[in-house]
């Protein structure tokens, strides 16, 4: 590669940057491009990642409120703070829907996506004959006399190359038992995202969450055109797994010829929802891997079953993000989802 490039920022970079106007003002992120694929990197967001491209082509949702820094809107998190995006990171106190438990409000998907990163760190470097490019850092949820949970993230990509790897690691510093919950909110969008793409989720179970859902579950596996004013729907998943633990999702394109697979560890989130959104002006697929319900805490409060972590216990999340080129990789993301076998999950 150095007979070809003297500088490598000239095939693959990490960038930092600043947004300067409009309610985006003031937040920081992290340019990642490698090669023919690029991400931005939110800094002041969790780590989350805003923007996620291929060959030019967007393949991620923005929501109507897109990047924003959420300080002018206090601390009320909500559906106007949701800025979708490729992944936004739901928790730690709450997935799903908003509840009040013991007079303790818990916001829509809790406000993890909306704490700044501190101790980041950006680094493009060799590793043997590799070029590998990544963002880490820390993020704390936090209050008085409660709870301290601290999260760790790294994303990592490799020149040459199609994929990125998110490594979290979650550690309760408290001194107390605490309740976590999260969830990986990726999600899809136009131009990637038409009525020509093919859902890839190697179910053992379909279950919609709501009647309206319910309605279109013999839909679930195919996006449709946009249709004003329509409600989301939402289907639960039981996925197959691979003999070493892991399971793939994916979607697909046959006319763009270009998809996206997420490989996960269903062992460790063994919640897998799927977000069908056609309605007009909010048109999103949404693959949502998680430790716990779309139902959110309330539920798991009401059964008893919230994850826990011991005091300074730690446990490690890792997903693996893989651009399709072409009919080959699909074909080839086929053959691999036939070889998940059932493990019998509820």
């Amino acid at each position: 590669m150095l007979n070809y490039v003297g500088n490598m920022q000239q095939v693959a970079s990490i960038q930092p940057v600043l947004y300067t106007e409009g309610i985006a003002k003031g937040l920081g992120a992290y340019l990642v491009r490698n090669g023919d694929l690029s991400f931005t990197v939110m800094q002041d967001k969790c780590l989350d990642i805003s923007q996620l491209s291929y060959k030019g082509i967007n393949l991620c949702f923005l929501s109507k409120p897109g990047l924003q820094n959420t300080g002018h809107l206090g601390t009320q998190e909500g559906a106007s703070t949701i800025m979708g995006g490729f992944l936004f990171t739901a928790g730690l106190d709450n997935i799903g829907a908003p509840t009040t438990i013991d007079n303790k409000n818990y916001d829509l998907h809790g406000n993890l996506r909306s704490i700044p990163a501190e101790h980041v760190c950006a680094h493009a470097t060799w590793i043997d004959d590799d070029y590998v490019l990544s963002v880490s850092g820390e993020v704390r949820e936090s209050e008085l006399f409660g709870k301290n949970l601290l999260l760790k993230r790294e994303i990592r990509t490799t020149f040459p190359g199609k994929s990125f790897v998110i490594k979290d690691e979650i550690e309760n510093q408290s001194f107390r038992d605490e309740a976590f919950l999260i969830l990986y909110h990726m999600n899809f969008g136009y131009p990637f995202l038409t009525e020509h793409c093919d859902i890839l989720i190697p179910s053992e179970d379909v279950v919609p969450r709501d009647a309206i859902s319910k309605k279109h579950l013999d839909r679930w596996n195919h996006m449709d055109k946009p249709i004003p004013n329509e409600e989301e729907y939402v289907f639960i998943h039981t996925p197959s797994t691979n003999k070493d633990g892991t399971s793939v999702v994916g979607v697909y394109n046959t006319e763009l010829k270009i998809g996206v697979s997420i490989e996960y560890e269903p062992e460790k989130l063994p919640f897998f929802m799927q977000w069908k959104s056609l309605g007009s002006g909010d048109y999103a697929l949404g693959f949502e891997p998680a430790n716990g319900s779309v139902f959110g805490r309330q539920y798991h409060h009401d059964n008893d079953s919230l994850p826990m972590l011991h005091p300074f216990e730690t446990t490690t999340f890792e997903l693996k993000i893989t651009i399709l080129d072409g009919d080959a990789d699909y074909e080839n993301l086929q053959a691999e989802l036939k070889k998940l076998t059932p493990k019998g999950r509820a």
